[in-house]
């Protein structure tokens, strides 16, 4: 069953150091998605980009090569693919002789699309030539707002509101204070996220306390982006509106689910947490 509770989450696992397609654990995302109103027909358009930092095979004589990949994985596809199975994925080619990185790429495409039912786009980056400056996220920082707050969860769209007798305004809100859970685990998700968005103002001092009702919150990194992205939409009716989550790494992946109501391709930062 592709249900959390029997991928490779929180378990014992012996770690394999050879080429092994079947790791890869998919989840589908449509069971999520009904949770918060969402059916087949997406209100967004989106990616979901993962940095790999912990890819290595050996070439056809033997010696160690190492790269950085970045995956792309399409909103629409049906199912996302479980994070520590995707790691032991990679780790399985640490062993593997394999003639160059293209070889490698062809093969990481065919796996992570048949795992997300959908084309992943692959990127590998040499170690010794790729520039991989760090930046913020642009935007007006939220998180210097002297509030009170006293709820952590679950989240809360009640804290969302606008004002909707002013004109609408084109802004760009982050915080770094986004903070989830596994929820198999329970362990930490550490986030920055970037809201843009056109339309009547959003509340700051709302927004905030919404994002921080997340804190005790149990769902994967794209769960909650989407669950930001539709509450958003349902109590402030943005005419257009974009959200952006950077989470910290964890096991030498770090995810960066992005949901749009246009039809954009993000830039991939990496941030300061990062």
């Amino acid at each position: 069953m592709s249900t959390p509770e029997h991928s490779p989450l929180g378990k014992d696992t012996a770690y394999a150091d050879r080429y092994h397609p079947k790791l890869l654990f998919p989840i589908p995302r449509a069971d999520k998605r009904r949770e918060i109103g969402v059916a087949e027909n997406l209100p967004f358009h989106g990616v979901d980009i993962w940095n790999a930092y912990e890819l290595s095979w050996l070439d056809l004589r033997g010696k160690p090569m190492v790269a950085l990949a970045e995956f792309r994985v399409p909103a629409a596809s049906p199912h996302i693919i479980e994070s520590k199975s995707l790691k032991l994925y990679l780790n399985g080619f640490a062993q593997e002789r394999i003639a160059d990185a293209a070889s490698l790429t062809h093969t990481l495409l065919h796996d992570l699309s048949a795992a997300a039912g959908a084309v992943v786009s692959v990127q590998l980056s040499d170690v010794n030539a790729v520039a991989f400056p760090v930046s913020g996220l642009d935007g007006h920082l939220l998180d210097q707002q002297d509030i009170e707050i006293d709820h952590y969860g679950p989240p809360d769209a009640d804290f969302l509101y606008t004002d909707g007798s002013a004109q609408p305004v084109q802004e760009t809100l982050v915080s770094h204070l986004l903070r989830s859970n596994c929820p198999v685990t329970g362990q930490p998700d550490w986030g920055s996220v970037q809201i843009t968005y056109r339309g009547a103002p959003i509340d700051h001092a709302g927004l905030l306390r919404y994002l921080v009702s997340f804190r005790t919150h149990n769902e994967f990194h794209e769960q909650c982006v989407e669950r930001i992205f539709v509450d958003l939409s349902a109590r402030c009716a943005p005419l257009q509106l974009s959200v952006y989550a950077r989470y910290t790494r964890r096991g030498g992946l770090d995810i960066n689910p992005f949901r749009s109501s246009t039809p954009w391709v993000p830039d991939n930062p990496r941030t300061v947490r990062q």
